[in-house]
């Protein structure tokens, strides 16, 4: 918190400073005397000097209710903590990695927006990459991105990002003054690519160049249509793999992962539940982080769910840490 050379505590943030990553602290007077004052750090998306009401969108994508009156102390802070592990990356640069690695079997461009759509197969691939101007002022490309996927008889989304420099916090919370409704939330992960490989046995893992009936069995999304097979195999370099299973029987685990540069992507690591805590999700993963250090890649990116501990105590053993959120907004 901000400090005067007198030693008192200064608010020092005005309505100016909406967009911007600010830390506060406000007196709570619903609570003890030993913790009355609260600590709220996340970008200033908006700030009404009527109601004397500013609103702060954490990290994760909530956003925090402050009454201006209650503020003892706030400041500007820099843009995006500094990493404490993992490569460094822009939200912008791995936004358009994981665009690539999933991509639609249609899509237009709305100014410097993406609209996608795979006959709904996963909102990813149904939904608006917002990354930049739309060329048109919101409330119009809003209803543009509505009547584009009406057409396709879709419901619109729009794919947003949290807790990055660079993402979306003022958009999500213009989203959200316009009825828009969050349905999904989870995490973009990084990490080095080499540890991962140096991890389980990869020995057990086959790899392929698709996604065959045997790793189809395994995959939890049942009935895959054409297109989704299409969003499957999309992407600069895929690879999936499979641990067999006892004859006659499903894999015991599969995997996907996308080379793409530097990056290499991991998705639908999937274990039989009767063989868990085996280490066949290190085995997958450390045979596909192989094969793309072979095609020069050397960092690791995964997407995975706030709720999900499983995957991301198995995750956070290897090395990877949350870079952003991601939110889907659906429109009303």
């Amino acid at each position: 918190m901000e400090i005067s050379a007198a030693g008192r505590l200064e608010v020092r943030i005005t309505a100016a400073d909406v967009g911007k990553r600010v830390s506060v602290r406000r007196l709570n007077e619903e609570v003890t005397d030993s913790e009355k004052f609260t600590d709220t750090v996340g970008v200033l998306t908006s700030w009404d000097e009527v109601a004397g009401v500013l609103l702060i969108t954490r990290r994760d994508g909530e956003r925090v209710r402050v009454a201006a009156a209650s503020l003892v102390a706030g400041k500007v802070v820099p843009a995006a903590p500094a990493r404490r592990r993992g490569p460094a990356a822009s939200y912008e640069e791995l936004a358009r990695v994981s665009a690539r690695s999933w991509q639609p079997v249609e899509s237009e461009r709305l100014g410097e927006w993406e609209l996608r759509a795979a006959s709904g197969f996963t909102r990813r691939a149904n939904s608006v990459l917002p990354l930049g101007d739309p060329g048109l002022p919101l409330g119009e490309a809003l209803t543009a991105v509505r009547r584009w996927y009406a057409d396709r008889g879709l419901p619109a989304y729009v794919q947003t990002a949290t807790g990055a420099e660079g993402t979306q916090e003022v958009l999500c919370a213009e989203l959200e003054e316009r009825g828009w409704t969050r349905e999904v939330t989870a995490e973009l992960w990084v990490g080095g690519l080499a540890p991962v490989a140096d991890r389980g046995d990869p020995d057990r893992v086959v790899l392929s160049r698709e996604a065959d009936e045997a790793w189809l069995s395994r995959y939890q999304r049942k009935g895959v249509s054409e297109v989704a097979l299409a969003v499957l195999g999309s992407g600069p370099s895929v690879w999936f793999a499979t641990v067999p299973g006892g004859e006659g029987e499903p894999p015991a685990a599969i995997g996907r992962c996308v080379v793409d540069g530097r990056w290499a992507g991991f998705g639908a690591v999937e274990v039989d539940p009767g063989r868990r805590r085996q280490g066949l999700a290190t085995a997958v993963m450390a045979a596909l982080a192989g094969r793309a250090l072979e095609e020069g890649a050397s960092a690791a990116w995964l997407q995975v769910e706030a709720d999900n501990a499983g995957a991301r105590a198995l995750y956070a053993g290897t090395g990877f840490g949350a870079h952003h959120s991601y939110h889907h907004y659906r429109s009303v």
